[in-house]
């Protein structure tokens, strides 16, 4: 009503204004009534109209472009009707048929400027306070577009844009939220002392590693503390929070944007079905159970022999750590008997196997584990899953299996291969995935290098040359229930990683990131590892049927009778150097 009464008045302003432009401002040639009665009309269609086009029933943000287009339609729309009334009843009376035409845009302007002024208003009334950290926004695209409105209609934003970075010379004079352009990257430290500011933002979408170091290296030079937005998915799924915005990681600055798998649409397949999890305790395992969970099984079955790693997965899914529930299962997949027993109790529908070892210089110094664990253990798993019909079982295996020179890299082939002979036994849709390095998971490189850094070092890299793929934890999690829905069966599946990152890169990151001067000593490559990692063997072929970063690769079955046979055919068991003696055959590559 209050707006109303503004446009009303508008109009009343609007025609008297018209009716003096025409007689040259002099007030005793104007027939006044004439003009009280167009005044009138006016008042009346512009409540009638403007309700009609819902400009006063609060569909519009105030002062917002959308009202203004329906503002804009009110007004041509009440000033053509004054016109065609003039035409036929007023003009006769002296009042000159112009007179609509030319309120029309007074009316406009002046409607149109008291939203605009509320608006400033309501902003300054929630603009971020003068304690808020001054920050250089980079990127002037709509992710930046976006966060600036976010911060400026925050009173408790923790965060006042200043200005904005983009290296695009298009946009060196566009404002965003009335924020500047000021320049490009190559000007931070100068836009940096022009602003005072202490931060910097990146709001650049599908930022890839490379413009992250860039733009990382900009702001250490200008002595500016960068931050970046979360993923557009999480930003989808979860909403937008100015406390989002975090620190730049080192998986930033390392890593690649994942990849897109789109495995919601694909991954109804657990969805009501009993789903068991192996090395359900494990970084893999766990974060894998905590997705599946999303999709709506009647039934997720963890199950690790680590009853720790139980306990913290529990948490993280049912809030508690109880561990008095039967979706947690304590079990070794060593134990074959007690396997079948868990099996043919719960009797589960889909299986992913992620229980291993995978430390490659333990496995060298101790190969009879890898063959009870990675060998025997998945032969375990397998002949439990067949026993009860299980439909969809999905083996995770890692890049050293392909042309494998290490103990860990040949049990994981083996697994991949008993795999295969598993799908075409069973007919069933049994697979395997193979992963690079899993950024953060237990035992990986980060972890390491941060270890190290934390005891003041030494920080070690075993080659200055030696590169390994990356992925995240929720990518390579994503792409084994992918898995399970694109596979076909006896395959391996293989994401697409990019380009392979320098280790010694990922240390100097992770020392520049924690402020410390480090040294970095060279130990030179262990026994049974790679200088550069590979995906594929020499006989696989890089086939794309489905999706355009996942690889579909044929993996040789071998039948677990000839698993011994080939290898000890005196007797057809292995002895107790079986295990050295099966490696050893298998390897003969590494010394090649």
């Amino acid at each position: 009503m209050l707006q109303y009464a503004v446009d009303a008045e508008a109009w009343v302003i609007a025609v008297t204004f018209a009716a003096l432009f025409r007689f040259d401002f002099v007030a005793s040639r104007i027939d006044w009534l004439s003009v009280g009665i167009l005044a009138t009309l006016a008042i009346v269609l512009q409540a009638v109209i403007g309700w009609v086009l819902s400009l006063y029933r609060g569909r519009h943000q105030h002062g917002a472009f959308h009202e203004a287009q329906t503002l804009l339609a009110t007004v041509v729309s009440v000033a053509a009707l004054l016109f065609s009334t003039n035409m036929i009843f007023l003009s006769n009376v002296g009042l000159p048929r112009s007179t609509a035409l030319v309120a029309l845009p007074v009316a406009f302007v002046i409607m149109g400027g008291s939203r605009h002024l509320q608006r400033i208003v309501s902003e300054r009334r929630v603009r971020p306070q003068d304690s808020a950290e001054r920050a250089l926004i980079y990127g002037a695209g709509q992710t930046g577009a976006y966060l600036i409105k976010r911060m400026l209609s925050d009173p408790n934003s923790p965060y006042l844009p200043v200005g904005l970075v983009d290296d695009d010379p298009d946009k060196r004079h566009l404002r965003l939220s009335n924020v500047p352009v000021l320049g490009g990257g190559a000007d931070l430290v100068t836009l940096a002392g022009r602003t005072d500011a202490t931060a910097l933002i990146l709001c650049v979408a599908r930022a890839d590693a490379n413009l992250i170091r860039d733009v990382s290296d900009l702001a250490d030079n200008a002595g500016l503390r960068m931050m970046v937005m979360p993923l557009l998915s999480e930003i989808l799924n979860d909403g937008m929070k100015l406390a989002d915005l975090r620190d730049v990681a080192i998986e930033d600055v390392i890593g690649r944007q994942p990849v897109d798998t789109e495995v919601d649409s694909i991954a109804g397949y657990v969805a009501g079905k009993r789903v068991l999890v192996t090395g359900a305790g494990g970084s893999i395992g766990a974060e894998l159970c905590r997705q599946l969970s999303r999709y709506n099984p009647q039934e997720l079955i963890m199950l690790d022999r680590d009853e720790t790693g139980l306990h913290g997965v529990q948490i993280s899914i049912s809030g508690h750590g109880l561990l008095n529930s039967d979706d947690v299962v304590l079990g070794d997949i060593r134990d074959s008997a007690a396997l079948k027993e868990i099996f043919h109790k719960r009797r589960p529908e889909v299986v992913f196997h992620a229980a291993a070892l995978k430390h490659l210089p333990m496995l060298e110094q101790y190969p009879e584990e890898a063959w009870k664990t990675n060998v025997l253990g998945t032969l375990n798993v397998l002949n439990a899953a067949r026993s009860v019909g299980v439909k969809t079982f999905v083996n995770i295996s890692t890049d050293k299996a392909a042309n494998p020179i290490s103990v860990l890299g040949q049990s994981k082939r083996t697994a991949e291969r008993l795999t295969a002979w598993s799908a075409a036994k069973s007919g069933e849709s049994y697979l395997s995935v193979r992963f690079g390095n899993v950024i953060g998971s237990r035992g990986s490189v980060l972890p390491t290098f941060i270890a190290q850094i934390e005891a003041g070092g030494p920080v070690t890299v075993t080659d200055p040359e030696v590169t390994r793929y990356f992925m995240t934890i929720p990518e390579a999690c994503q792409l084994v229930i992918q898995a399970g829905a694109i596979g076909r069966p006896g395959e391996a599946l293989i994401l697409d990683m990019g380009s392979p990152i320098k280790i010694l890169d990922v240390a100097k990151r992770v020392i520049a990131s924690s402020g410390r001067s480090i040294e970095i000593v060279f130990t030179g490559l262990r026994e049974g590892e790679k200088l550069h990692e590979e995906l594929f063997g020499v006989s696989e072929h890089d086939e794309r049927p489905f999706h355009p970063k996942v690889t579909h690769t044929a993996v040789p079955p071998l039948d677990p009778d000839n698993l011994y046979l080939e290898r000890w055919p005196e007797t057809g068991a292995p002895s107790h150097d079986a295990p050295k003696a099966y490696f050893a055959s298998s390897l003969g590559a590494r010394n090649e």
